[in-house]
C-alpha cells in the first residue's frame, strides 16, 4: 500500500473544493458573491475537517483556513486559493522538466534579471553578503555540485534567497518546480530567507503559491 504524500492529501482538497463549490454554483440560478462562496468554502472546510474527510497531513492548512475565512470573510478569499493550490500542484506533477535541469533554468533566468547568483562558495556558518541591495540567490556549494545527480534533485538544496520571493516562485513553477515558504530563522546569508527544493517536489507543508496570478 503506497503511502499518501503531503501533495497528494493537498491537491485532493483543492480539487474536491472547487467541485463542491462549482456544485453548489449549479444549483443557484443567481451569481453568488465572493462573500458567499468564502462562507459556503468555510463551512465546506468545517464540515470536512469535522468528518475527517482528508487526510491528517491537511488538517493544519483545514484549520488555518477556517481561522482565517472566519475573521476574513471574503478576504479570505478561500476559491482562489484553492484554485491556485490546484493549478500548481498539477502544473508540478504534469512537468517534463526534469528538476535539476529547471534548477539551472531558473538561475540563468534570474541572472538574466540582474540577480546575483552564487553556487561556488561552501557556507557552513552564518555569512553577511554586501550586495548594495542586489536581489541575490545563493546555494553552497557542496549541494549545488552534490545534490543534482543526472539533473535531477536527489536530496534537499537550500536556496537563500533576498528579493522577490513571488517572481522566484513563477519562474522556478515554469520549470515545474515547487519551493517551500520562506524561512528567516534557517537561513545562513544575513538579510535572506531559506527556501528549499526537495526530491520530486515532495514538500512536508504548503509550497509559496503564485496568489498573484490569480
Amino acid at each position: 500500500m503506497t503511502t499518501e504524500t503531503y501533495n497528494q492529501a493537498i491537491l485532493t482538497l483543492a480539487l474536491a473544493g472547487i467541485e463542491a463549490l462549482n456544485a453548489s454554483a449549479s444549483q443557484h440560478k443567481a451569481t453568488r458573491t465572493p462573500a458567499q462562496e468564502s462562507h459556503y468554502l468555510c463551512n465546506w472546510m468545517v464540515e470536512s475537517l469535522k468528518t475527517k474527510r482528508f487526510s491528517k497531513l491537511v488538517a493544519d492548512d483545514l484549520t488555518t483556513w477556517i481561522r482565517q475565512a472566519r475573521s476574513q470573510g471574503a478576504g479570505a478569499q478561500l476559491k482562489r486559493l484553492l484554485t491556485c493550490i490546484a493549478d500548481q500542484y498539477q502544473q508540478a506533477n504534469n512537468s517534463t522538466v526534469a528538476t535539476g535541469e529547471g534548477l539551472k533554468n531558473l538561475l540563468v533566468e534570474l541572472a538574466q534579471q540582474d540577480w546575483l547568483i552564487i553556487t561556488d562558495t561552501d557556507i557552513d556558518a552564518k555569512l553577511k553578503l554586501d550586495s548594495d541591495g542586489q536581489s541575490s540567490l545563493i546555494i553552497a556549494k557542496k549541494e549545488f555540485e552534490q545534490h543534482i545527480v543526472d539533473d535531477v534533485i536527489i536530496k534537499p538544496i537550500s536556496m537563500y534567497i533576498r528579493g522577490d520571493e513571488t517572481l522566484v516562485a513563477a519562474l522556478a513553477l515554469k520549470q515545474g518546480m515547487l519551493l517551500s515558504q520562506g524561512n528567516k530563522k534557517t537561513t545562513l546569508i544575513k538579510h535572506h530567507k531559506t527556501y528549499t527544493l526537495r526530491p520530486n517536489n515532495q514538500h512536508s507543508s504548503l509550497c509559496l503559491l503564485c496568489l498573484e496570478q490569480y
